[in-house]
């Protein structure tokens, strides 16, 4: 595997917890409350507007749950040119109860969410080449599934990379 996309995976979980881009909560409502709560931290620090979570939203209405990626694992991104994003950037978040986003498909509920928002798509691709290498990592990825808090995200780091 290529050394700086290893190292880009340690980056993203370190940025996570310094750009504050991360979020654990017990539950969500419903799919629409988490992908809510999944904007939270990038609305926090001006990454995107308030209207960016709705505009997800009306995706996965429209486009069906394609942003459940695999069992467990939402990525939640916009599927047309999103308006009020200001940075490229991801935030992930873990809940403890998963949400559904198709009550007769299990395999399309989520826990973990990496919300991404785009306006350079060179570093978009880059975004998403480090977040493929470290969904790779089944490993890694039940253990983010069992993470507490910032200093769980931290501790990974170490230990993977």
């Amino acid at each position: 595997v290529n050394q700086s996309i290893i190292l880009g995976v340690r980056e993203m979980l370190k940025e996570f917890v310094e750009k504050k881009h991360y979020k654990f909560a017990k539950s969500a409502k419903d799919w629409k409350d988490a992908i809510r709560m999944s904007c939270e931290v990038l609305e926090a620090d001006g990454t995107v507007e308030e209207n960016y979570k709705e505009d997800l939203i009306k995706c996965v209405e429209k486009y069906g749950p394609y942003i459940v990626i695999m069992p467990g694992l939402a990525m939640p991104h916009s599927q047309e040119f999103a308006e009020g994003v200001h940075k490229t950037e991801i935030a992930f978040m873990k809940l403890d109860q998963p949400v559904s986003f198709d009550p007769t498909d299990h395999d399309k509920d989520a826990i973990l969410f990496f919300t991404l928002a785009s306006c350079n798509t060179d570093q978009h691709l880059d975004n998403m080449s480090r977040l493929a290498e470290m969904l790779s990592n089944e490993e890694l990825v039940e253990e983010l599934k069992e993470a507490k808090g910032p200093e769980d995200l931290l501790a990974l780091e170490e230990k993977y990379f």
